[in-house]
């Protein structure tokens, strides 16, 4: 019997209840990944700061890289561990720096991870965040040509199959918007311009790439909320960025040379994508929507900033109120169960004039 695969999006930078905060989703990943065979997902989900958990079958996918492979333009390639190069932002201070590398070599000697020397871009990325009218946060790079020279150093002389950035963010964030995140409320500030960078690497590479912000540790509050509480464990964000991309597919342009049988995954052999009910404008949703095999999920318990339904873009979903009635159409899916099926309230089937 083929394996079953789902696709888990939470869009970044939309203030999402659930999936929104410091790797708050991991648990429904958790979840999801008893039910399927295979489950993709995005480092938004994944990634909990100095917090991590293992998932064998879980595919680590970079939010660009999985519009690509939701339009079928790219494929899934499972790998048993990447090489992966480390970029910092020639802004962060020798300190900090350290604290990073540190935080690198203990993923080499503690995980067993496989990194390459790294670099140092050869100008500050100057990163600057904004809060759009909608209330999601996106953001800029001053120096988007240093990144990628660094990452191509990586690449081509080091030899690195994925690539991991640490850009030095801004310490003074909107004072309103930081204590909302913190206490377990409104958007991420940071999320939108980190989405920017990997977004960058990924495009124009096309290898795994994800994006740890280094600040240095806030003041104590004693009012944290336990979604925003593992940002809070230490000096830097990059242990679960590590653990992902250390077993992130490589991508597969669908036009390659090295298409072969290496148990690739391609866009057609989806059969669920679970997404917030009212996030559902993304670019890998609205791809995966006209498959006649994936079915649609959307969650109506995780709110977000953005609004986006299904209806007006005439996109046919299963509607679920939580996450754990989502696990529960899941497991009803893979066993060839129609869901109404377990509902008292069948309708009886129409007539079709010919």
């Amino acid at each position: 019997m083929r394996p079953y695969t789902a696709i888990l999006i939470v869009p970044t930078g939309v203030g999402a209840a659930i999936g929104g905060y410091a790797g708050d989703a991991l648990p429904v990943a958790k979840a999801f990944a008893q039910v399927c065979d295979r489950l993709i997902t995005h480092p938004n989900v994944l990634n909990g700061a100095i917090l991590y958990w293992n998932l064998s079958n879980t595919f680590y996918v970079e939010g660009y890289g999985l519009d690509k492979f939701a339009a079928g333009c790219w494929g899934l390639r499972p790998v048993h561990q990447n090489r992966i190069g480390l970029v910092l932002d020639q802004a962060i201070e020798p300190e900090l720096r350290h604290r990073h590398l540190q935080a690198a070599d203990a993923a080499r000697a503690t995980l067993g991870l496989s990194l390459t020397d790294y670099v140092i871009t050869d100008a500050p990325l100057n990163v600057e965040l904004r809060i759009a009218t909608s209330g999601a946060s996106w953001g800029t790079i001053g120096n988007p040509d240093s990144l990628l020279r660094a990452a191509e150093v990586l690449i081509k002389r080091a030899g690195a199959e994925a690539i991991a950035v640490v850009a030095r963010f801004p310490d003074t964030l909107d004072e309103v918007a930081d204590q909302n995140y913190r206490h377990g409320k409104g958007v991420d500030p940071i999320a939108g311009a980190e989405a920017v960078i990997s977004h960058l690497v990924v495009r124009t590479f096309q290898i795994p790439c994800a994006h740890s912000p280094a600040f240095f540790p806030p003041s104590l509050d004693p009012n944290l909320s336990p979604r925003s509480a593992a940002e809070e464990l230490g000096y830097t964000f990059l242990p679960s960025v590590l653990v992902g991309l250390s077993r992130a597919p490589q991508f597969i342009p669908k036009a390659s040379d090295k298409l072969s049988d290496f148990g690739d995954i391609w866009a057609n052999q989806i059969d669920a994508a679970i997404v917030p009910a009212t996030a559902c404008g993304s670019s890998a949703l609205l791809s995966l929507s006209h498959s006649r095999r994936c079915q649609i999920i959307t969650v109506e318990e995780n709110q977000t900033q953005v609004r986006v339904r299904p209806q007006p873009l005439g996109i046919k979903s299963i509607q679920v109120n939580s996450y754990l009635e989502a696990v529960g159409v899941l497991v009803a899916l893979k066993a060839g169960i129609n869901p109404s099926a377990l509902s008292p309230n069948i309708s009886p089937l129409r007539s079709l004039t010919i």
